[in-house]
């Protein structure tokens, strides 16, 4: 058998984050903050996809993050394969596309990971990777299902099919973000997993898959890429040419249709980070419950999150049950378990 080639992480580090508002902006963005602990978010990610089975990273960015993104990746790997700056963000297909086709399109397996989830178990992670890899190399497009622990309604589900090979199954059918009753009837069968939205699979597999499911979208990242302009490790797409894509997520595009699509069940603390909420649940709190960062003064106060950033000073004194965040000009508060909530506030803003 060939010696395995390395992979190549993908990070895909484009979105805006705002459900962590006030913190997370347009400008700095939820994957560009350190949430859970010294480091950020992307370089987590980066972090643990470093290491000898495992290429230099490509990223794909927003391009007015181009420079804290490089800053942030030199204090922890040593350089990057390539930054693929997107003119527009057109979803995570296409941007998939555009690191595929920098990978070289070739045999070479692909590891795509959002930059902003936290997965507390890495050596769990690293062994779903392994498990996957024998498959992956035949050919067959992998995704990994997150074992579930609630009737999570705001995931899509992957319904787990038959035993391919240890540790990895055929994906029997996506199942779209569900209501709670059929939440709660696939947690209780156990044969269905969260759909985290991350991905292993042969660079020419995936192109492959697109010439086929979608085709437009192929033209449009090769044409964008062929007429990208380059400056040392940047590569910006044309964006007239990329602007032709669908806009549509690799779920949609091309995992729903392809044939060979397998999946690997796996428990390794993941979490997507996606509200306030969510970052209470897998932060460590003190004796009363509380989950402070920063300048925090609280006196008879539990079940809090309350963050302060550097210059503010946040006091609270006999309340529970809330999340407080100050940053700039902007405070925030509101009950814990209202958190997804902050569109409207986001939206109000914007009007």
């Amino acid at each position: 058998m060939p010696e395995a080639k390395p992979i190549i992480p993908v990070i895909l580090s484009g979105g805006s984050g705002t459900r962590l508002w006030p913190l997370s902006r347009p400008e700095r963005p939820k994957q560009l903050l350190s949430l859970t602990g010294e480091q950020t978010m992307l370089q987590l990610t980066a972090l643990r996809a470093a290491g000898e089975h495992f290429a230099l990273p490509i990223i794909v960015a927003n391009g007015a993050h181009a420079d804290q993104v490089e800053a942030q990746l030199a204090d922890v790997v040593t350089e990057v394969q390539a930054l693929i700056l997107e003119p527009a963000g057109r979803n995570t297909a296409p941007a998939i596309a555009l690191a595929a086709i920098a990978a070289g399109g070739g045999s070479d397996p692909i590891l795509v990971m959002p930059s902003d989830h936290v997965i507390a178990d890495v050596d769990a992670f690293h062994a779903a990777i392994q498990a996957a890899l024998p498959l992956v190399q035949e050919g067959w497009l992998v995704t990994f299902g997150i074992a579930p622990d609630a009737p999570e309604t705001g995931y899509g589900w992957i319904k787990v099919g038959e035993r391919l090979a240890e540790g990895v199954h055929r994906v029997a059918r996506f199942v779209e973000k569900p209501p709670r009753d059929k939440a709660e009837a696939m947690l209780a069968a156990g044969d269905h997993a969260w759909n985290g939205g991350i991905f292993l699979f042969r660079a020419d597999m995936y192109l492959g898959a697109l010439s086929v499911y979608a085709p437009d979208m192929l033209v449009a990242a090769q044409a964008a890429m062929d007429k990208a302009r380059r400056d040392g490790l940047r590569i910006w797409p044309d964006a007239e040419a990329f602007a032709k894509s669908p806009s549509d997520s690799i779920d949609y595009a091309v995992m729903e249709k392809a044939p060979r699509v397998a999946v690997v069940p796996v428990a390794m603390g993941w979490s997507d980070v996606g509200s306030w909420d969510a970052l209470y649940a897998i932060s460590e709190a003190d004796g009363d419950g509380n989950v402070c960062r920063g300048d925090v003064v609280a006196i008879d106060t539990v079940n809090c999150l309350v963050r302060s950033e550097p210059g503010k000073r946040v006091a609270l004194v006999g309340v529970s049950d809330l999340i407080v965040v100050a940053t700039g000009n902007d405070i925030l508060v509101l009950p814990r378990g209202r958190s997804q909530e902050i569109r409207k506030i986001v939206d109000a803003l914007k009007r």
